[in-house]
């Protein structure tokens, strides 16, 4: 899976009722998350490890024992942020996942590997009124001074960059930060903030975190706890998008006259950043500002455009500001990007943008 990085949406919602504690303690120990249960790693010495396989030959045995069906068979999901034992246990893992199972075998297997960054993707997500924009980790692994990068979603996302190698206490601070966001989702906000507090502690100085905890804040109603940590973020990384949108939101919502200073950074970073410039447009459409809200989406578009939901999203502003005609074309792209149900849902907008129209004709 990835690491969610959290952006403050236009108008936050009340979390959801909180769900039923688990039994494990949380947030679980640090020495749990990788920790190998005695069954998977007897099938690692026999499977990967026997008759004194060269280093190369351990490397194709940890591949196929990891995706073939009379192996691990491991199944990428997304929501799947478990420990090591958890994925042994279920047989799914998202790409985070799966980069701590990679990690934890290849070195019970002697073989040297690493997780790999990328950092911000072009993917996204809305849930309950906030917005989590994915990063992206994966292994590498480097056998007789070949380096190779197993990644089971290479296919599945859009990598603006290549990854770069980084510690394990960032890979472990992923884990944290993504179950926090978990947490918040089920409206455990104590929870969210203690297993964010345990991400922190593993790397202080990625502003990834401390926007994010200033998320969770504000969830919980505390804004000056909240610019405090958009604060920290942004003076680990003054152009950290995420942490300049969060807050310019929060500065709208107190009226505080800075916003226009942060608002001047945040436009200079996103101008090439589809997903800021999606974030913008929405911002602009909910002050009723339908002109620039229409250039912004279509300069996310221009930068992304196969994303159906900027189509859509632009259909929606154009129909808001009374233009049918452009509304319907701007569905036409969206339909054109989308498969199954949601092309589905597209066509029916149109037709019914058509009949619209066609009554004021």
């Amino acid at each position: 899976m990835f690491s969610w990085l959290l952006a403050a949406a236009l108008a936050l919602s009340s979390p959801p009722p909180a769900q039923a504690a688990t039994i494990a303690p949380d947030p679980i120990p640090r020495s749990e998350v990788m920790a190998m249960p005695p069954e998977l790693r007897a099938r690692v010495h026999e499977i990967v490890i026997g008759n004194d396989a060269s280093p190369r030959q351990r490397f194709q045995r940890l591949m196929n024992f990891v995706v073939d069906s009379d192996g691990l068979g491991m199944t990428y999901e997304e929501e799947a942020t478990y420990t090591v034992a958890e994925a042994y246990a279920t047989r799914k893992a998202n790409c985070l996942t799966f980069t701590l199972l990679v990690m934890a075998l290849a070195k019970e297997a002697g073989l040297e590997a690493y997780p790999q960054e990328v950092g911000e993707t072009l993917s996204w997500r809305q849930v309950e009124g906030t917005i989590y924009r994915d990063n992206h980790i994966n292994a590498g692994v480097r056998v007789n001074g070949h380096r190779f990068t197993i990644d089971p979603a290479a296919d599945l996302i859009f990598l603006p960059r290549p990854p770069v190698k980084v510690s394990q206490e960032r890979l472990l601070s992923h884990y944290y930060n993504n179950v926090a966001v978990d947490r918040l989702q089920q409206g455990r906000l104590d929870a969210a903030l203690q297993n964010m507090a345990v991400a922190i502690e593993l790397d202080p100085s990625y502003a990834t975190l401390w926007s994010n905890v200033g998320v969770m804040h504000l969830h919980n109603g505390n804004t000056a706890a909240a610019e405090r940590a958009y604060l920290k973020a942004l003076a680990l990384d003054p152009s950290d998008s995420s942490a300049l949108f969060n807050m310019v939101q929060l500065l709208h919502q107190l009226n505080d006259p800075r916003e226009r200073g942060y608002r001047q950074r945040l436009a200079r970073v996103e101008q090439n950043d589809p997903l800021q410039q999606f974030l913008q447009a929405l911002d602009q459409e909910r002050t009723g500002n339908y002109t620039r809200a229409i250039d912004s989406m279509r300069r996310a578009i221009q930068l992304k455009p196969d994303e159906h939901r900027f189509y859509a999203a632009l259909a929606r502003i154009y129909e808001r500001a009374g233009d049918i005609s452009r509304a319907r074309s701007a569905l036409a792209g969206a339909q054109s990007h989308s498969r199954g149900k949601v092309q589905a849902h597209y066509l029916a907008e149109r037709e019914r943008l058509r009949r619209l129209q066609a009554t004021k004709d």
